[in-house]
């Protein structure tokens, strides 16, 4: 669930794209996402919107999503109309609309159950994908028994997001293609970072570098601070304590004192500073902390769902 409000705000994205009515479903196969071949008109990159069958299939989908400011009265809602129409295109819309509703509530449990209901109903959806994917990394603990399966199954749905971005994402002609382009980079940022932290987390810290450099590097306007700060960590770990400053100098820039990225970052930097006999700046002394924070996982850094 990081960079929450990014991700809401680039969700517009998907809010144009979808779903679609009857009389919509007669244009040329071309139109349609490619759903058909051999059509003179070329087929826009990515999959067709969801459409509708019938006008009740239709209405009752806009009816169910009058609920979508509500995450709880979302989810019921698609729940109902998945019972009314089961083989209902739309089911997935409706489904997606409760899950980001649950993430803009850091609801992570329930944000990761509506993500497998959607697997369930579309499992190249990428943005579930990502979904299930962060939220069992994240919530992945040293002392889990399972430890090693859940990091498997989340690195296998960040994969397999990366492999579906391009051709899972529904791309309406009437949304731009600069802000279709944004919307991936922002899915395989966010993937990426999943894929990172689950190395870090078992102490693979080239491994993790590479993945936070690979996240930052998908979504550059606009870095993720935590990536950014797990990635000085991870070059502290490798001992690369001049590369790892310059990362923790970036992290401190993108974060608040007082948030609790913020003062990891700030106790990253203060310490680099000393290792590497770098001048303090002026606007404060270093702060002394007993334990490094490099010895912390990623999760320790990342601001509270």
């Amino acid at each position: 669930m990081k960079r929450l409000a990014i991700m809401l705000g680039m969700l517009a994205v998907a809010a144009l794209a979808g779903a679609q009515a009857p009389s919509q479903q007669t244009q040329p196969a071309g139109a349609q996402g490619g759903a058909q071949q051999g059509s003179a008109t070329a087929a826009p990159q990515g999959k067709r919107p969801p459409q509708a069958k019938t006008q009740p299939e239709f209405d009752g989908y806009n009816a169910a999503m009058a609920s979508q400011k509500d995450p709880a009265a979302m989810e019921k809602a698609a729940d109902d109309f998945a019972t009314k129409f089961p083989d209902s295109e739309l089911r997935v819309l409706l489904y997606k609309a409760a899950m980001r509703g649950y993430q803009n509530a850091n609801n992570g449990d329930k944000m990761a159950e509506m993500a497998q209901k959607l697997l369930k109903l579309d499992p190249d959806d990428p943005e579930a994908l990502i979904a299930a994917a962060e939220v069992m990394a994240e919530r992945t603990r040293a002392t889990d028994l399972d430890k090693a399966q859940r990091f498997d199954q989340a690195s296998k749905y960040a994969q397999h997001a990366l492999e579906t971005v391009d051709t899972d994402v529904p791309a309406p002609a009437n949304v731009p293609q600069a802000q279709l382009d944004a919307y991936k980079g922002l899915l395989r940022s966010t993937a990426y970072s999943v894929l990172g932290t689950i190395q870090y987390d078992q102490d693979k810290f080239p491994e993790a570098e590479g993945y936070f450099r690979k996240s930052i590097d998908a979504y550059p306007s606009q870095p993720d601070p935590v990536v950014v700060l797990r990635l000085a960590l991870a070059l502290d770990k490798q001992a690369k304590y001049s590369d790892a400053l310059a990362q923790a100098n970036k992290a401190v820039e993108l974060t608040q004192d007082g948030t609790p990225a913020g003062t990891t970052a700030r106790h990253e930097r203060d310490r680099l500073m000393q290792l590497t006999g770098s001048v303090i700046p002026s606007s404060g002394s270093p702060t002394p902390a007993s334990k490094p924070p490099a010895t912390s996982t990623p999760n320790a850094t990342q601001p509270p769902h």
